[in-house]
């Protein structure tokens, strides 16, 4: 049987900051993110399987990215836990949804964060293969399996 990947794309707005970051992204701002995620596998051959010919079902995708993603960062501002505690402190009591993170929030470091929360919930069969974050129509960050 051929090793197939599936990729399903997702969309969600954020805001962040970057700590002591020395151009304008120091400030806060937002973006449209979109998600791209590729696993692959080999598609189910059983006979009278619900998912016959699919890699995984692309809602089942679609749930865990959701879950672990888009449902936690969409319409959130996010920051570095290493802001100073009284705007961080400030920000969450006037805000619904601030999320302090133990990195820096850039695409780089949310793209390998995003590829943790989503390989650990696939099943064993699959793999994850690639991630992709956009943060603009010409900025994104890469996630490779073959290269971590």
């Amino acid at each position: 049987m051929s090793t197939i990947r599936i990729t399903k794309q997702f969309r969600f707005e954020m805001a962040h900051v970057l700590l002591g970051y020395d151009g304008p992204c120091k400030n806060v701002h937002g973006h449209s993110y979109e998600l791209s995620v590729t696993v692959k596998g080999e598609p189910v051959t059983e006979h009278g399987h619900p998912k016959l010919g699919m890699v995984m079902d692309f809602g089942d995708l679609k749930k865990i990215v959701r879950g672990q993603i888009i449902e936690v960062f969409d319409h959130a501002l996010v920051l570095n836990k290493m802001m100073p505690e009284t705007i961080s402190m400030h920000l969450q009591q006037h805000f619904e949804k601030v999320i302090l993170l133990d990195y820096q929030p850039t695409s780089e470091m949310m793209v390998a964060d995003f590829a943790g929360r989503i390989a650990s919930l696939l099943p064993e069969k699959l793999k994850l293969v690639h991630v992709l974050l956009r943060e603009t129509a010409t900025s994104y960050a890469e996630w490779f399996a073959e290269d971590n």
